[in-house]
């Protein structure tokens, strides 16, 4: 029989868009939804976001918190309880009007974050200092009114994301819990995603609409973009204000709460096919891949059935190593096929495995993000691929750390910052006199933002790099997704 199979088109080095849309859809990360900006999440992009889900779940559930879940739809007077955060959420916010044919006495905000529906139960729930902290954390999607440049797992209309909401006693408390859900972020992203991240602050005129202050990983895009990968913020009193989340302290005084919020979403997904795939699809690393390794049995004619026995003989010796396999033995597909089809879809060990193999007794085994193959013994196989994906998960983090370190520059001077953004993008690092004029200014007249603002500041810090004027804080800046 005569085959076409088409595969990635686009190079991911000539027109990044299109090759990141074609990975996605033929990778079956994802498909269009009916609604502009709405996916449907296939089972491979599912799968992953289970794997995120249990990697987090574990960090948190064993420092104390726990999860729960709120309702959907917020009543706008809940909404617009706190005034600086309903403006920066307003124009995102998906209003529901009716209830079937009639119409309600008040708008509901199908939720584009949660803050102040939970705050409303909080208030209800704190009363003394032995109820704090108050440490709860709900997995659940978001609705947000995205109409100009959505992006599958990048920027939607409804995405699923994790919302922790915590409520503590005194300020320190509430940062100390601010930094070890940062901490826990970059954990979970590094080592599990092995996307790496640039950790701090974010300016005044960056943070979360309503919070105390914010901080925030940010991971740079092959395109010169940044991504936010996940924020932790300290909400200071901001919310326990205005919803009355008060509690009274060891000397039976009334205190207001200190209160934090942090999250991550599915846009770590479109992070890791951006940062790891390349021009033949998906390159999956084994921590989160839903399939570890894929067994190909190769074979002609009559042979087919002792080859097929075997590859579920190495199947069952990986199980028996905690590697999730899959057998792809359909005989209407040719091995060249096959081999493609797995590739585009970031399957991180190939493991094949013919007639003559099996009289040598060794099998053929192909690792996804080198593209090298070699042969071993079948009695070391599970050992191999274990070993085989321990290697691959730590390659490409040292992979992605040598592209971050190529895509942070050190700007000289605003004309260099300007040319070194058009020319390249990427973070441009350059000292910041701190002033939101400045910061205005330069995303006015170039579209980038101070990413992060580092926990770690050099020694020495230059001018700023828009007035000239003495510097007070490394910054990065970057365009952003």
């Amino acid at each position: 029989m005569s085959e076409k199979q088409e595969g990635i088109t686009a190079k991911k080095n000539d027109d990044f868009s299109e090759w990141y849309t074609q990975v996605v859809v033929k990778g079956e990360l994802a498909d269009y939804g009916p609604v502009q900006g709405t996916i449907a999440y296939r089972p491979t992009a599912y799968a992953i976001w289970e794997s995120i889900q249990k990697q987090f779940n574990d960090m948190i559930i064993g420092s104390g918190h726990r999860n729960v879940y709120f309702p959907l739809l917020i009543p706008e007077s809940l909404l617009t309880r706190e005034k600086e955060h309903i403006e920066g959420f307003a124009p995102e916010v998906f209003w529901v009007t009716h209830g079937g044919d009639n119409k309600l006495s008040e708008r509901l905000a199908v939720r584009p974050t949660s803050e102040t529906v939970i705050y409303s139960f909080y208030s209800k729930w704190v009363r003394s200092w032995r109820d704090l902290p108050l440490l709860l954390n709900q997995w659940c999607n978001v609705l947000r009114a995205e109409i100009k440049s959505t992006k599958p797992f990048i920027r939607g209309s409804e995405f699923l994301w994790q919302e922790g909401h915590t409520v503590h006693a005194t300020v320190n408390e509430a940062d100390e819990e601010v930094m070890r859900i940062l901490e826990y972020y970059k954990i979970l992203v590094e080592d599990y995603l092995a996307v790496p991240v640039l950790i701090g602050k974010k300016s005044e005129r960056e943070k979360f609409a309503g919070a105390f202050y914010t901080t925030t990983l940010e991971a740079m895009m092959p395109d010169g973009k940044a991504l936010q990968a996940g924020t932790s913020h300290n909400l200071g009193q901001n919310f326990s204000k205005p919803f009355g989340i008060q509690f009274l302290d060891q000397n039976n005084k009334s205190q207001y709460a200190w209160t934090t919020s942090w999250g991550v979403s599915t846009r770590l997904i479109g992070a890791l096919v951006m940062i790891h795939g390349d021009d033949r699809g998906l390159v999956i690393p084994p921590k989160v891949a839903p399939i570890k390794a894929v067994i190909v049995p190769i074979y002609k004619g009559n042979e087919g059935e002792p080859v097929v026995k075997k590859a579920n003989e190495i199947k069952s010796a990986l199980g028996k190593h905690g590697i999730a396999a899959l057998i792809d033995a359909r005989d209407d597909r040719t091995p060249g096929w096959k081999f493609s089809e797995h590739e585009m879809k970031g399957i991180p060990v190939r493991i094949e495995i013919g007639p003559k193999d099996m009289k040598e007794k060794k099998v053929v085994i192909f690792r996804r993000d080198t593209a090298e193959k070699k042969s071993i013994e079948e009695s070391s196989v599970a050992k191999a691929t274990a070993e085989l994906l321990d290697d691959i998960q730590k390659n490409l983090l040292v992979r992605a750390r040598e592209a971050l370190k190529k895509q942070t520059i050190e700007a000289k001077d605003y004309a260099d910052f300007k040319k070194t953004l058009e020319e390249r993008g990427g973070f441009l690092k350059c000292g910041w006199c701190g002033s939101d004029k400045c910061e205005g200014s330069i995303k006015e007249e170039t579209g980038a933002t101070i990413r992060v603002i580092p926990f770690e500041q050099d020694k020495k810090i230059p001018d700023c790099i828009y007035c000239g004027k003495q510097g007070k804080e490394i910054v990065y800046f970057a365009r952003a997704y």
